[in-house]
C-alpha cells in the first residue's frame, strides 16, 4: 500500500503546530506565498480544512497517514482495517457483501468501498442498540436494574 506516513512530532515541534492551527483558525482561509514573495494563492476550503485536520492530529501527538481513496488494499490489509481476521473478511467478499476486483490471482479492495461498507456496517449496529433500547423502554425496564435472584 502506497501511503505518506507523518511520525509523531516533538514536544518542541508541537508548539510550533499549535501556534500555526491558531493562526489559520483565527484567520479563517489561507494563503499560499511561492518562493521568493510570488503571488498568493488562496487554499480551497476542502484544502484548508484538511490541514486543519492534520494540524490537529499532530498537536494530539498522532502519526497522519495519507491514503487515496481508490487505494487498493489487500484481503489483509482490508481484515487490519476493519478489525476482523482475513478468513472472514474472505467470506464478505465471497458473499457479495463487499465489492472487490482481481489483480492477477489476488483479491483487491478499493479504500473507498471499505470505508463505505464500515459506515454501513456500523449504522446497522446503532440501528439494533436503538431497537434494543426502545423495546426496553416500550416493556417500562429501561430505567429499572434487574437484579439476579
Amino acid at each position: 500500500m502506497t501511503t505518506t506516513m507523518l511520525d509523531p512530532i516533538s514536544i518542541s515541534q508541537r508548539e510550533q503546530v499549535r501556534e500555526l492551527q491558531k493562526l489559520m483558525q483565527r484567520e479563517g482561509k489561507a494563503s499560499l506565498v511561492g518562493k521568493g514573495g510570488e503571488p498568493a494563492l488562496e487554499l480551497p476550503d476542502v484544502v484548508y480544512s484538511l490541514l486543519l485536520r492534520i494540524l490537529q492530529g499532530m498537536q494530539e501527538g498522532k502519526a497522519i497517514s495519507i491514503i487515496p481513496m481508490m487505494q487498493d488494499l489487500t484481503t489483509q490489509e482490508a481484515a487490519n482495517f476493519l478489525g476482523v481476521s482475513r478468513p472472514f473478511f474472505v467470506k464478505l467478499l465471497e458473499t457479495g457483501k463487499l465489492h472487490y476486483h482481481m489483480t492477477g490471482t489476488h483479491r483487491r479492495v478499493y479504500l473507498k468501498d471499505l470505508m463505505d461498507y464500515r459506515q454501513h456496517r456500523d449504522q446497522g449496529k446503532m440501528d439494533a442498540i436503538n431497537r434494543i433500547a426502545q423495546f426496553e423502554e416500550d416493556a417500562g425496564l429501561y430505567d429499572k436494574v434487574l437484579l439476579p435472584a
